[in-house]
């Protein structure tokens, strides 16, 4: 089972425009492989400028150590509403 996090960029509450957040995300991506095993952009439905950034890692360890890195950069204080990053372990999947 692998690890993963929401990412390094939590729900970002139209704070920002998704290109803004998409091209956050492209800057940093080569810093994210170096323990990444890749990510996905959500985008919300009804404010397409909620986004949310899921990074899977290979393990706990790089995602915590991703987060901490991310937490003590201060990037986030940029946004003013943010929740996470969160580091999750999936539980269960069921695909139909």
């Amino acid at each position: 089972m692998r690890d993963v996090t929401p990412d390094p960029y939590p729900p970002f509450d139209g704070v920002e425009p998704y290109g803004t957040i998409r091209s956050l995300a492209d800057e940093r991506a080569h810093r994210k492989r170096m323990c990444a095993l890749g990510y996905r952009i959500f985008r919300g439905v009804d404010n397409p400028n909620e986004v949310y950034i899921h990074i899977e890692f290979a393990s706990v360890e790089h995602a915590e150590a991703a987060r901490k890195r991310l937490v003590e950069s201060g990037v986030l204080n940029r946004f003013g509403d943010t929740t996470g990053p969160t580091v999750v372990v999936e539980a269960e999947a069921i695909g139909y």
